[in-house]
């Protein structure tokens, strides 16, 4: 006969094992990340660059998921957009505006804290970039600062050390490992894997020196955009390939034939953290396409196309490593058994120009900053091979893995989740704006006039101002004008489309409660 003592405790018992399996059927949710991850570079999005240098485990995702095509950030920058992300805030809200001098406030509320306090095992691997430590998470190797491709330090809790290999191959051992040993396996996981690559300066893995070589990648249209069509805005100073792409630093040039000398035109080649034998066979890589650009000698033009090669062979090649690792961890999954139950995420911090207006930065409102790329899948849900265009932006990735989680969005979170989007289609109550604004101005060649916009379907207006409380207006027709070189505003048959834009801009801006420029504000 059992003693009410011992049914309490076999009450008790059943309860643990129906509380462990109900955290258990809660979902893994694993988000990668790349940093300057372009749209364009991704074939799963069949831009010709994405042709002729595919993404096949990229990819994976979009084929067993969903393909996000209408996928943009609201502030192109990394760090804010990082910010972003976590919090489900716009920049002005959660404190993260500008890269530079500033430390994110990691008291403010934020995904992986809610997801801790609601039973899930978190993790960060890679590159935070946000000035302060990770917090919300059990376990975290941050890179230090940027990072660097090649042996690069890893900040943890207890030390700072580097890690012999390449950070793309580290971050992904790390994240596995974490995964299959380190994790209590008792709880859902939540885990950002944050890459590296593809950002500045490009150096490949020493398996790809040579993947892109012989690989001519279309010239976009705009490469020569002399934007004469737009404001000052779009005119000023910004990172051309014609004009800021360094020959040593960025394309890895050597300054005569069969020299190894780099040259060092205003930053110094970027050798840090490598051993002299990776040196060596990465310099040699580069030997015989050097030798034939100081053999020919390009100028104009033709030296424009060149350095426009060269940017995407390397930039297309650390990706190639994005790719590798990202089909080992997929692979894992599989293995492991945890693939039906793990909503996979693959995003970057904002888009990317690939010679487009012949940039090769961020920071605009324009397309191809603007845009980011964004995929998912759960077999539980998330039927295969979809597509949708609902604007999503990076402030609803927060409140979207909460909802998967079943765990309840915060208010101060501005982010909706797509989630329904996601597993039904778009529902006809669906946003048909995002907000933008973005404020670094005039840092190194960064001349980025700060800026104010609505992004519609169709319509998009940016509205520019300058120190001296200048504004420039910028309306494009995306249907007519995708590639953003016709500015109509003011032109004739535009007032009506202008009005309803400033007055949404307004009222966003309201709805997320930030403070207008007053130079903006009178004129809306």
């Amino acid at each position: 006969m059992k003693t009410k003592q011992s049914l309490f405790v076999l009450n008790a018992l059943a309860l643990t094992i129906v509380g462990a399996n109900a955290q258990q059927q809660k979902p893994n949710i694993i988000y990668i990340m790349s940093d300057d991850h372009a749209v364009q570079a991704i074939s799963a999005y069949g831009h010709p660059v994405g042709k002729v240098a595919p993404t096949p485990n990229i990819d994976r995702i979009a084929n067993d998921g969903i393909l996000f095509n209408g996928s943009y950030c609201g502030n192109s920058i990394s760090g804010p957009s990082r910010a972003a992300v976590i919090t489900g805030k716009h920049s002005h809200a959660n404190g993260f505006k500008e890269n530079n001098g500033v430390q994110f406030n990691s008291k403010q509320i934020t995904l992986p804290k809610i997801l801790q306090q609601n039973g899930y095992a978190t993790a960060m691997i890679g590159k935070w970039h946000l000035g302060s430590k990770p917090t919300g998470f059990d376990h975290w190797m941050m890179l230090n600062d940027q990072g660097e491709y090649y042996n690069p330090q890893f900040i943890t809790p207890n030390d700072t050390t580097v890690h012999k290999g390449y950070a793309t191959d580290l971050i992904t051992d790390y994240s596995i490992d974490w995964i299959e040993q380190q994790r209590n396996a008792e709880k859902p996981f939540f885990i950002m894997v944050h890459h590296k690559a593809p950002h500045r300066s490009w150096l490949p893995a020493p398996r790809h020196y040579y993947t892109f070589e012989n690989t001519e990648f279309p010239i976009p249209e705009t490469l020569f955009d002399d934007y004469s069509t737009r404001t000052r805005a779009a005119q000023e100073q910004m990172m051309t390939i014609d004009k800021h792409m360094f020959l040593g630093y960025d394309l890895k040039l050597a300054d005569t034939v069969g020299s190894k000398n780099w040259i060092n035109d205003g930053i110094a080649p970027n050798f840090s953290n490598m051993t002299p034998d990776e040196k060596i066979a990465y310099q040699a890589a580069y030997q015989r396409t050097n030798d034939e650009f100081n053999k020919n000698k390009p100028t104009g033009k033709e030296l424009v196309k060149w350095k426009y090669q060269r940017y995407m062979r390397d930039y297309c090649a650390t990706i190639a490593a994005v790719d590798d690792n990202i089909g080992r961890l997929l692979d894992y999954l599989e293995k492991a058994g945890l693939d039906e139950n793990t909503v996979v995420i693959y995003s970057s911090d904002q888009g990317f120009y690939l010679g487009e207006h012949g940039w090769y930065d961020k920071r605009f409102m324009y397309e191809e900053s603007m845009r980011m790329p964004l995929m998912m899948k759960f077999p539980k849900s998330i039927k295969p091979r979809q597509q949708t265009n609902a604007l999503v932006q990076n402030i609803d990735y927060a409140p979207t893995i909460l909802d998967f989680c079943g765990i309840e969005k915060p208010k101060e979170m501005h982010g909706v989740s797509f989630k329904q989007v996601a597993e039904n289609g778009k529902p006809k109550t669906w946003r048909k704006s995002l907000y933008y604004r973005y404020y670094e101005y005039r840092k190194w060649i960064h001349y980025v006039m700060p800026h104010i916009g609505v992004k519609q379907e169709r319509y998009k207006l940016i509205a520019f101002h300058s120190p001296e409380n200048e504004v420039y207006w910028e309306l494009y027709d995306l249907k007519k004008d995708p590639q953003e070189i016709n500015n109509i505003f003011g032109k004739k048959g535009t007032a009506k489309i202008t009005a309803n834009l400033k007055s949404e801009m307004k009222s966003l801006a309201e709805m997320y409660n930030d403070t207008l420029p007053e130079c903006v504000a009178k004129q809306l």
